[in-house]
């Protein structure tokens, strides 16, 4: 490769493991606590992506689980290429099954050599991990066309293992320098090794041709029985709905009514839900953007002098994960009415934004009302909201002052 003579050191690590380290860069000037704090973050950011990894892995189809778990790869190491090769008997090559951050046409038919002076080739064939921090100082590797294309100038490989043996090879690869430390290196085995026992235990199962033969069936299934399906449901709710209203009459205005209102609110939130699913080759997913507006529109028709305003991008995702945000929404829309405006004329704003940070969304809604007193913003609506924040693999971050309060969700976005 070109480049300046090179400064560097080829490490051996364990039973073969490679690292191609370049210079190191200047000393942190983050004291020894703020250190040690964001070490625990991430290591905590590792243990609950593991987690999502485990539940992913006994829900979705092979094909779907793979692009998932490198959606979720890259959230974990904080790097937007995330690649996972299998090996190929009949060309002796590592093709790219699944990927996130490359350009289109690239996932499904790039291929990457197997032998030793290709970085992923080493990590199959070796079946170690293999890092190289500075690409221009990696004389001993030849890197593809395709990472020099994309900016790509550290990478880190650990391989899949499948029946004891590498079955292929899971990398990362950054468009600015990393020195991928050795928590990092664990998270990527440990990823490794719950993608590679997912496989092996599907492959065991019957085949790949059997279970995407399944998988397509009961995708017909349920394109026929959606309709019917979400009709059954709108009237089940329609039901539950006019129970609730019977039962207010039966009390004195007041606590009781507002707290039945609160839960039909909630409920008619998730028959919005319903009403924006629409059939997809492996799922049934819902139009978030188009559902939130319909809840907002249908939240704004129940208040006055309150103006709700929604920009959105567009994102699809299940039913599962669409239906909290909505709830979020109408809890925290709930919360400003109550709270912040005291009767008077307010303005509440929700942003849906794709694309945050790696493979995230983030959901923020805010007012311009007065703010939450401190005893009230560790209420039973956060609480219920940061409840269902944690059953999307989000996190919540609420700001009060006297010009308003702000509550944002940061979330996975993996369909």
């Amino acid at each position: 490769m070109e480049g300046s003579k090179p400064q560097r050191d080829l490490q051996l690590r364990g039973a073969g493991t490679f690292a191609v380290v370049g210079r190191s860069g200047p000393m942190s000037d983050k004291s020894p606590r703020a250190t040690a704090a964001a070490d625990v973050e991430k290591l905590r950011r590792h243990v609950r992506i593991l987690v999502e990894l485990g539940r992913l892995a006994g829900q979705s189809r092979t094909q779907r689980f793979l692009d998932q778990a490198m959606v979720q790869v890259g959230r974990a190491v904080e790097i937007h290429h995330v690649k996972l090769l299998q090996y190929r008997r009949s060309t002796a090559d590592l093709l790219m099954v699944a990927g996130t951050g490359w350009k289109k046409g690239v996932v499904g038919v790039a291929r990457f050599p197997s032998d030793l002076r290709s970085p992923p080739g080493r990590a199959y064939l070796t079946a170690e991990p293999v890092t190289i921090s500075d690409c221009t100082r990696a004389p001993d590797f030849v890197l593809s066309d395709l990472l020099r294309e994309h900016g790509i100038v550290s990478l880190a490989n650990v391989p899949i293992l499948t029946d004891g043996a590498a079955w292929g090879v899971l990398e990362v690869d950054s468009t600015t320098p990393r020195d991928f430390s050795a928590d990092t290196q664990t998270f990527m085995i440990a990823a490794a090794a719950i993608i590679g026992s997912t496989l092996e235990r599907r492959n065991s199962m019957g085949g790949e041709a059997v279970a995407l033969a399944e998988a397509a069936a009961e995708t017909r299934r349920r394109e026929i029985l959606l309709r019917e399906l979400q009709h059954r449901v709108k009237n089940n709710f329609q039901l539950i709905l006019a129970s609730i209203s019977l039962q207010k009459r039966r009390f004195e205005p007041g606590d009781t009514h507002h707290a039945l209102d609160h839960i039909a609110n909630r409920i008619h939130a998730i028959s919005l839900a319903h009403d924006q699913l629409s059939p997809r080759q492996d799922a049934q997913t819902v139009d978030v953007a188009g559902y939130l507006r319909a809840l907002c529109a249908s939240i704004e028709q129940q208040v006055e002098n309150v103006a709700i305003e929604i920009e959105a991008d567009e994102v699809s995702l299940s039913i599962e994960r669409a239906v909290p945000l909505g709830l979020i929404v109408n809890e925290a829309a709930t919360n400003s009415v109550k709270h912040a405006f005291a009767g008077k004329a307010g303005r509440i704003s929700v942003r849906l934004q794709a694309g945050v940070g790696f493979g995230e969304g983030r959901l923020v809604v805010t007012d311009d009302g007065s703010g939450f007193e401190k005893r009230e913003s560790s209420g039973s609506g956060l609480k219920l909201i940061e409840s269902l924040a944690r059953q999307i693999g989000g996190q919540v971050l609420t700001e009060s002052s006297g010009k308003g309060t702000s509550t944002a969700v940061t979330f996975p976005i993996i369909g």
